[in-house]
């Protein structure tokens, strides 16, 4: 029998395979684990049953994507551009399901968010979410972790991300989402790291970053002057593009001309820190709808 013809004489090509969403599940869970065993436990299926999905998905794709180690599993390069195609396509499945099978959802939500850690996941975040529920409002206030924190038990905002340490007053409230290193942060080349006492760029009192420095800094018996005060990131990083000062900062956010200093000018460690996930009681289920899609833009980002 002929072969079909397309509309304008060309032959119909062959179909393309396509992907499984639970095999690109157990794919991204591998990825981001580095073990198969830790992958299996997430998606509950047994290791051997994900060796057997990425078996036959690198036979499909005629690629490896995996390189195994004797502790760890690492991506080759072909695996991580299927990640990026994986995690996008898990969010789109995810969004196309919760439009047919998720109730309609109206109101309004009033959500905080440090500037930090807005900037980096609001874009996403509201474009997803807006596209889920459409008529849904979302109040965005970026302000201070205590702040934000005082405005939720008064009932002014619904949901909050803040930062937090191990051990102070906002550890204990919410639900960890994400947590990275805190590192020292100053220009490439520049000469602020050296000088005596350490010119240092923070934010307002109440911020972690500022209580982990300065105790660190105290505990290490080092000289320091607070050259520079702001209520936003972005201050800080000004003050450290001018080579006036050195700051704690997120190890995501250091990008060149910034760089880490730390051990080789002999300053001490400043160790993790995390950003939580805090609702009001009974907020609703339009504030839950936006809390899962925070939740899951940390989880898909792994560590920003």
């Amino acid at each position: 029998m002929a072969s079909p013809i397309k509309p304008g004489g060309t032959q119909a090509r062959s179909a393309l395979p396509l992907l499984d969403t639970d095999v690109l599940q157990s794919f991204v869970a591998i990825a981001e684990t580095g073990s198969f065993t830790r992958a299996a436990q997430q998606v509950f299926r047994t290791p051997s049953a994900l060796s057997m999905q990425i078996k036959r998905l690198e036979e499909m794709l005629g690629k490896s994507l995996f390189v195994r180690g004797a502790r760890r599993v690492a991506l080759t390069p072909e695996g991580e551009l299927l990640l990026g195609y994986g995690r996008r396509l898990l969010r789109l499945n995810e969004e196309t399901v919760a439009q047919f099978l998720a109730p309609a959802l109206e109101g309004r939500v009033r959500f905080g968010t440090p500037d930090d850690v807005g900037t980096r996941i609001l874009p996403d975040v509201l474009a997803q979410f807006a596209r889920s529920h459409p008529a849904v409002e979302v109040d965005v206030t970026m302000g201070a972790s205590l702040v934000l924190l005082s405005r939720l038990d008064e009932g002014e905002l619904d949901l909050i991300l803040v930062t937090a340490d191990g051990d102070g007053e906002l550890a204990g409230r919410g639900e960890a989402v994400h947590s990275e290193p805190l590192v020292w942060t100053c220009r490439e080349g520049g000469a602020a790291s050296q000088r005596t006492p350490i010119p240092l760029a923070l934010a307002n009192h109440g911020c972690v970053w500022r209580k982990t420095a300065l105790s660190a800094l105290d505990r290490a018996g080092l000289p320091y002057r607070i050259a520079y005060t702001s209520e936003h990131c972005a201050g800080q990083e000004a003050a450290m593009l001018a080579d006036l000062a050195v700051a704690p900062f997120p190890a995501s956010l250091v990008r060149p001309p910034l760089r880490r200093v730390g051990m080789e000018i002999g300053l001490p460690p400043l160790g993790d820190y995390q950003v939580r996930l805090i609702r009001r009681a009974a907020c609703g289920p339009a504030c839950d709808a936006l809390a899962g899609h925070v939740t899951n833009r940390f989880m898909a980002g792994g560590r920003h």
